[in-house]
């Protein structure tokens, strides 16, 4: 009997100063594509598919969504870049304005600390591998992360979480090779909007070694709702927007006790592998 395929697996970034967003979308597994979201007006952009595996939780867009920086893998470890890489390029495309070679899935990836200026996620710098430089953007090189949760994509994820607004609440092992991170959100005056991101080796299936699922908890009446569908939420302004098998939502504040009145915002399972070139 054939299996049946999973929905394209989402995961988001958010410009902090600007309505933009970069959404990742992956699937088949070793496939994976960026979208370009206007939140003010709910619209996307299709921006470049990859062949390999991008490692979402340890990119970043640039406060004014303009740039973004991330990290792949192609496997391909005679290649120039030795198989892996940072890059930073223009929002959503993937072409490189910035290369860094990596040869390895240790570290990679970074985060914005101005709109132009940026951290790069590698204790092992080597600069041979510097492949491709811009005027447009710049490597600090003294920056390190105040607080430090690992050597993969907890070691960006969280910081980057934390940096937008999240609050850490809890850190916990709950099982062998099984930890998990809590962190919250305030949504509204009762409403928080908690992450529970796992570590895991031998994730359920349809998961990775990193995956999130969501609660919405009220705590004026101690209600908990789980929604162990959502695999990526966030706060939009006066929205709550999250993404469901492969579907992005949102939803009003002021409907968060019924969460009945959604709105989808894009079906992302629609979209196969194509060539696209960067506008630059």
């Amino acid at each position: 009997m054939p299996k049946t395929p999973f929905p394209a697996r989402i995961h988001v970034v958010f410009a902090s100063t600007k309505p933009h967003a970069v959404v990742f979308r992956r699937g088949p597994s070793k496939k994976v594509c960026t979208f370009g979201w206007d939140r003010s007006k709910d619209t996307f952009t299709l921006g470049q598919w990859l062949k390999g595996r991008i490692y979402e939780r340890r990119a970043d867009l640039s406060p004014s969504g303009r740039y973004l920086i991330y990290f792949a893998m192609n496997g391909k470890w005679d290649s120039e870049t030795r198989g892996s890489w940072t890059a930073v390029s223009r929002a959503p495309w993937l072409k490189a304005l910035e290369l860094y070679g990596k040869g390895d899935c240790w570290e990679g990836g970074g985060l914005f600390l101005s709109d132009r200026e940026f951290w790069l996620n590698d204790r092992y710098f080597n600069p041979a591998l510097i492949l491709k430089t811009s005027s447009e953007v710049k490597r600090n090189e003294k920056y390190k992360p105040e607080q430090q949760f690992g050597a993969e994509c907890t070691g960006v994820y969280y910081v980057r979480l934390l940096r937008d607004g999240w609050q850490l609440i809890n850190r916990e092992n709950v099982g062998s090779w099984h930890s998990t991170t809590t962190f919250e959100r305030k949504l509204s005056k009762n409403w928080v909007l908690r992450k529970i991101a796992h570590e895991q080796v031998g994730a359920p299936p349809g998961k990775g070694c990193y995956w999130d699922e969501h609660e919405l908890v009220n705590y004026k009446s101690d209600e908990c709702r789980k929604h162990k569908h959502w695999e990526w939420a966030e706060k939009d302004g006066n929205s709550l927007v999250w993404a469901e098998k492969g579907c992005l939502y949102r939803a009003k504040m002021d409907r968060l006790s019924e969460l009945g009145a959604t709105k989808l915002l894009y079906d992302f399972n629609q979209h196969t592998f194509e060539e696209i070139e960067a506008p630059y």
